[in-house]
């Protein structure tokens, strides 16, 4: 059986509003999904990935925006599919004006420390050379924390979804669950 994991993004969690959308179709369609709570340490967020991924059969993924730089190296790793929503897929230098102070963690409102460290983690998982028909970009041009122009650039031959308008977060994802589904699962 196929599994479905889902990536959040930075400081989001497996509980928020996208993860739950994608967790509640996934579930009617009696599709194994899988949506962790990931550290924000980028090595203890890609390990637990991959122990998650490798007790998986045939696994796909799905990520948004940090999650879509952590699917598309995982992507890489397994040979395999992922959707990457408004991907951080310059992950290293959109997270640099995080450094020397405290992100907000979305699902409880604490903060936490982001630093020097953590960039120089996220440089281990930069993928290359990716099979561009694996990959799907959900991308929203009203995006204000990422370029969705830098999605193009990096991965041109990709399968693209691309909505005028929009924000950071992908209004109206579940528009595309179908679409999405039969990418990741064909």
């Amino acid at each position: 059986m196929q599994s479905i994991i889902y990536i959040h993004g930075f400081g989001s969690s497996g509980f928020g509003g996208k993860a739950m959308l994608f967790r509640d179709y996934f579930k009617q369609k009696s599709v194994r999904f899988l949506a962790p709570s990931l550290s924000y340490v980028p090595k203890l967020a890609v390990e637990t990935l991959k122990e998650i991924a490798e007790n998986c059969q045939n696994p796909r993924f799905i990520g948004s925006s940090l999650g879509g730089f952590y699917a598309l190296y995982l992507a890489k790793l397994y040979s395999t599919k992922a959707v990457l929503i408004n991907p951080a897929l310059y992950a290293p230098s959109t997270l640099k004006r995080h450094i020397s102070g405290f992100a907000n963690n979305y699902y409880d409102l604490s903060k936490f420390e982001w630093n020097d460290q953590h960039l120089k983690m996220l440089e281990e998982y930069i993928a290359t050379d990716v099979d561009q028909k694996s990959i799907m970009l959900l991308l929203q041009t009203g995006d204000d924390i990422i370029d969705y122009k830098e999605s193009l650039e990096l991965l041109p031959n990709a399968k693209s979804i691309i909505e005028e308008g929009g924000t950071h977060s992908f209004e109206g994802v579940e528009r595309h669950f179908e679409i999405i589904e039969q990418f990741l699962l064909s």
